[in-house]
């Protein structure tokens, strides 16, 4: 018997491989971004540039996004980001649920893309997965202002994130999401490395990330952290 689970906060796909509509309506940057702007949105255009003397609070320009961790005073604005960019507060509230689990947080993965007259566009969260025994990491949820989106927000802040990520160390990140928006970070199918969710999902939808390529990867099935529910 296949297990029914909900879709993943903050990813376009519904457990059997089919996309979730209202998910993907939610997130139009993981599905349109691909066909009609790709020449917009390059991952290989994306180059991130350290502030210098900014330890406490590292900051990159991305694409000309300020790119930078979160903060205290940034608690209810990445609240609001989430909440202006999905029909429901599912993902809000899993990111609040997500910054109260001391085994699900990791400071410094939680990283915000700002506009340049400074208004907060775009979000992406890292959080710590488990693939068998061995630590990984979960991308999602990502968000980006509606008036924002379309213009690399989302992108910009995903890729610091991934960037934080290798300079803690880290190396496996795994994310359920859009099979054609992924990949321009480095994402390929979970499957070709041995790891594979808990759930029934069709392959191309789960993908995997080695930051480190030379680094051994685990294999194994995802353990999600429990605020996601499945």
């Amino acid at each position: 018997m296949t297990r029914r689970v909900p879709p993943i906060p903050g990813t376009a796909q519904r457990p059997g491989g089919r996309p979730d509509p209202e998910a993907v309506a939610a997130t139009p940057q993981e599905t349109t971004l691909p066909r009609e702007h790709s020449a917009g949105y390059r991952y290989t255009g994306y180059v991130p540039h350290t502030r210098e003397n900014e330890e406490t609070n590292p900051t990159m320009i991305i694409n000309s996004w300020t790119t930078r961790p979160e903060t205290a005073e940034d608690v209810e604005v990445i609240r609001d980001v989430n909440l202006a960019a999905f029909p429901a507060p599912h993902e809000a509230d899993l990111i609040e649920a997500l910054r109260a689990d001391p085994q699900a947080w990791l400071p410094g993965l939680s990283w915000l893309a700002e506009s340049p007259g400074g208004d907060l566009a775009g979000y992406a969260l890292l959080t710590r997965c488990h693939v068998g025994d061995s630590p990984a990491l979960a991308l999602g949820p990502c968000a980006v202002r509606p008036e924002y989106q379309r213009r690399g927000a989302g992108s910009a802040a995903i890729q610091a994130a991934l960037h934080a990520a290798r300079e803690q160390g880290e190396n496996l990140v795994v994310v359920l999401g859009h099979a054609e928006y992924y990949p321009r970070f480095g994402f390929t199918p979970a499957s070709g490395f041995g790891i594979h969710p808990s759930f029934d999902v069709e392959d191309k939808y789960m993908m995997a990330l080695a930051l480190v390529p030379e680094r051994p990867l685990p294999s194994g099935v995802i353990r999600y952290a429990a605020a996601f529910g499945v």
